[in-house]
């Protein structure tokens, strides 16, 4: 059962023009919560982030209220216990080309089983740079092909996750995740300008105290003691190595504190 601007319909049934500015040209922004004993987790954040990418985009979006309403619809219609939830806006029904229409945007809620990510993840890095100048960084378009090349890249190389630089040659984001590293006692995470999305896991764990951001060089990636990967589908992921070369420690000490402290939060409060 699908959410589809108001209405709650099977999935045979659930309908989007084929005219939908987000099919013709990309045009829409989106998150994907974590559902947990059937509650989503962090719905406020991804709420908010999912304002921030709307307005990146010119796109009015909806009152909160009305995306947690369908949501609880769509979750309880399912049946879901565990898995995961999308929200996806995007700029509606529109002429061909990149002017909008004036039907104004299209919302749609949907829910999937849980991801299958394992203890730790190997990653490479891809050829082709973030742009940390471009309209669209930082914020979580429905945009993406580039992610989509960038990962099949690094799935034939036997990785799971590809991270990319961006243009000044920093380290910046995975394609569907943020990065962080330990070294000398610190765990590390890209700021936002090198053009990463700000993770709703990330910044959880930026407030919980157990990460610090700084601009890194690409090349910190590889030399790290530890790092790990997050997002809000895997929560905390080691990374065991890079472009095949192993890290010493997949998962180090400080992995598993942010690890243990996320779990904590998440056991004690269902949207911090």
């Amino acid at each position: 059962m699908i959410w589809v601007s108001g209405c709650l319909s099977s999935e045979e049934d659930a309908r989007v023009s084929p005219f939908d500015h987000a099919l013709l040209t990309g045009d829409g922004v989106f998150e994907t919560l974590k559902v947990e004993r059937a509650v989503p987790f962090a719905v406020r954040r991804h709420l908010e982030r999912l304002a921030r990418s709307a307005a990146g985009l010119a796109l009015d979006a909806p009152p909160p209220e009305t995306v947690r309403a369908a949501l609880t619809e769509v979750i309880e219609a399912n049946g879901l216990t565990e898995g995961v939830a999308r929200i996806t806006l995007t700029g509606g029904s529109a002429p061909l080309g990149s002017d909008r229409g004036s039907a104004g945007p299209t919302l749609i809620v949907a829910c999937g089983p849980p991801r299958g990510w394992g203890a730790a993840a190997a990653v490479a890095v891809p050829p082709w740079p973030r742009n940390e100048r471009g309209a669209l960084a930082g914020l979580k378009t429905v945009s993406y092909a580039e992610n989509v090349i960038a990962l099949r890249w690094a799935r034939e190389r036997g990785a799971e996750e590809a991270v990319f630089g961006n243009l000044a040659g920093r380290l910046c984001e995975g394609t569907g995740t943020n990065v962080f590293v330990g070294t000398g006692g610190r765990m590390l995470t890209p700021p936002l300008t090198s053009g990463c999305l700000a993770g709703v896991t990330r910044d959880l764990l930026l407030e919980l105290g157990v990460v610090e951001e700084e601009d890194l060089p690409l090349s910190a990636l590889a030399d790290a003691d530890e790092a790990f990967l997050t997002s809000s589908t895997r929560d905390v992921q080691a990374i065991s190595s890079v472009d095949g070369s192993p890290l010493s420690a997949a998962p180090g000490p400080l992995t598993k504190a942010a690890a243990d402290a996320f779990r904590d939060l998440q056991a004690r409060d269902a949207d911090p």
